[in-house]
């Protein structure tokens, strides 16, 4: 027996078995929580098994694998999910939580850990209402959930997103032209104000404050006049200007959390300031490649030591909970602290951001 296996009988399972998903979207770092899981339940004498496919996977009672020191060996420095996930809703299926109950009691675990963001942490909370011993981890690259300082997955997105409006400038500043960069960001502009400083964007807007076109046409033509034809506008993708009621949408239909699929105000915002400047716009919609690639060094270890905090909580017995960073430190909140509210970019912030919408 290896110290890391620790006092496990049988097939590692002297305590019980936990399952554990992921859902949503996915991020860099999960791949990290999975690994942290599954060391530190072994040493505690859990066993772990892995649901394919987010909360789809408990509904169907289908598609499981064993997850063992040798399943989760070196995955930590890759992105995506070994897991799979999707953003299925169980409690909007005829049935649906009846279904991860008895596919738990089918796959005989006694526990869960879902990793997601705020619609699958959504889920784990009434689960846990409802009976179901379940653990949960913050996983958004959003940056957006209540009672945990940060979230993994967004470090990485942050200078993904940097590094592309950094370059940018390069090209925006060779043909004269104003680049409006579209960044991740339904409802809080946290990676588009963090990637938009970093990479040195003259403009940024967020879905936390209404933006006036006028302002912004105003800094163009300072710039031009000031000497530099170019600009850069870092703007999330659900930024709304004051003088529009309704989002910039990819298309209509709503998914099961019920949330539509955003996306197109950069090609807005580019058409409607060449229009009124004169200046050549261009856009360019970052996507998915801000989640996508392998995680950076602060989410690798964020995402270890959230999965070693929730193994640990399982044995402490702290379900309904989430596992969460505060300062330094991993600790155990409460689920509803985490959906409750959203975590939005605050006023003065903004107001910092503000500082660069002039020449420099």
């Amino acid at each position: 027996m290896t110290p890391a296996q620790g006092n496990v009988d049988g097939a590692g399972q002297g305590k019980g078995r936990i399952a554990v998903l992921t859902g949503g979207g996915d991020a860099p770092g999960l791949n990290a929580v999975i690994r942290g899981i599954v060391h530190r339940a072994n040493s505690l004498g859990y066993g772990v098994l892995g649901l394919r496919n987010g909360w789809a996977g408990l509904t169907t009672g289908k598609e499981t694998f064993d997850l063992d020191l040798d399943a989760v060996k070196d995955i930590h420095i890759t992105g995506g999910t070994i897991l799979g996930t999707s953003r299925t809703n169980p409690y909007n299926i005829d049935g649906g939580p009846g279904m991860v109950k008895t596919s738990l009691d089918g796959f005989g675990c006694e526990y869960l850990i879902a990793i997601g963001g705020e619609d699958t942490l959504g889920v784990a909370n009434k689960l846990a209402a409802d009976g179901i011993k379940v653990i949960g981890v913050p996983k958004t690259i959003d940056n957006d959930l209540s009672a945990t300082d940060y979230t993994f997955g967004f470090d990485t997105a942050c200078n993904r997103a940097a590094e592309a409006i950094r370059n940018l400038h390069t090209t925006a500043r060779s043909h004269s032209r104003v680049i409006v960069v579209e960044v991740m960001g339904r409802h809080a502009g946290w990676i588009t104000w963090n990637s938009g400083i970093a990479g040195g964007a003259h403009i940024v807007l967020l879905p936390e404050e209404r933006f006036s076109m006028d302002d912004i046409c105003h800094v163009v033509e300072e710039r031009e006049n000031a000497g530099d034809p170019y600009t850069i506008i870092a703007v999330s993708e659900g930024a709304l200007p004051d003088d529009q009621e309704s989002l910039a949408l990819q298309t209509e239909e709503r998914d099961s959390f019920g949330h539509v699929r955003l996306g197109g105000i950069a090609q807005k915002l580019a058409k409607s300031i060449e229009a009124r400047t004169g200046k050549e716009c261009r856009h360019v919609v970052l996507g998915h490649l801000q989640r996508a690639g392998a995680p950076s060094a602060f989410d690798v270890v964020l995402g270890t030591r959230l999965g070693i905090k929730a193994a640990e909580m399982v044995d402490a017995g702290e379900f309904g909970k989430m596992a969460a960073l505060r300062g330094l430190s991993i600790e155990a909140v409460p689920l509803e602290e985490a959906v409750g509210t959203l975590k939005t970019v605050p006023d003065d912030m903004i107001a910092e951001s503000r500082l660069f919408w002039s020449p420099d």
